[in-house]
């Protein structure tokens, strides 16, 4: 089952303001060496100052893993989530909103960083995306229901245009523990991946 680290919303609030802002830079970083077309002094120079940055950083290792935290309101904040991670520079961060107790969304914006086919998203980010939001829909955004995944059939309908993407899932159907889910992502010409999932609720 998964570790919370229980912090009060104060704590919480503190630990963003200082790792949030350090994550941002990183995601920026990747996407300038992504970018980048720089002779060799340059990219030695870049270099020798991230590697500097490196050293800073990893002399001050973290004495436990990071994990989620739990506020006292029962808020969940993710650290390290590759989908939704505050201090994790590889999530986007994908941000789903609750339209409703059935039904979510996210709006993202996924750039070089996410790449595979050239000027399009990577097919398995794109399960990555659709995993998140059908596991945040059928947890119903709460610590209450732990909802795990059970399986997933996503059809691929045409390449995903790096870029502004919107996402949606709704809860179909219910039974007993498994709760059946669709999903699907756009780009700004339409539906590129559809998904059905079906979840497995472990705890209430």
């Amino acid at each position: 089952m998964w570790d919370f680290a229980e912090m009060s919303s104060d704590e919480v609030a503190s630990l963003r303001a200082r790792y949030e802002p350090l994550t941002q830079s990183i995601r920026e970083l990747i996407d300038a060496a992504l970018h980048v077309d720089a002779d060799n002094q340059v990219v030695d120079q870049a270099k020798a100052q991230i590697d500097a940055a490196a050293e800073l950083l990893r002399a001050h290792p973290a004495s436990t893993r990071q994990g989620m935290a739990l506020t006292p309101e029962g808020e969940s904040i993710p650290w390290d989530n590759l989908g939704n991670g505050i201090r994790n520079p590889l999530a986007p961060p994908l941000v789903v909103e609750h339209t409703g107790p059935t039904s979510a969304r996210i709006d993202v914006e996924l750039g070089a960083a996410y790449e595979g086919p050239p000027g399009h998203v990577h097919g398995g980010y794109c399960a990555l995306v659709l995993d998140q939001i059908l596991g945040e829909v059928a947890s119903r955004g709460s610590i209450e229901t732990v909802a795990a995944t059970g399986t997933i059939s996503l059809r691929y309908l045409r390449p995903t245009k790096l870029g502004r993407l919107h996402v949606e899932a709704e809860i179909q159907r219910t039974e007993g523990r498994k709760i059946f889910i669709t999903g699907h992502i756009a780009d700004e010409d339409g539906t590129t991946v559809t998904a059905e999932g079906l979840f497995i609720v472990l705890r209430q």
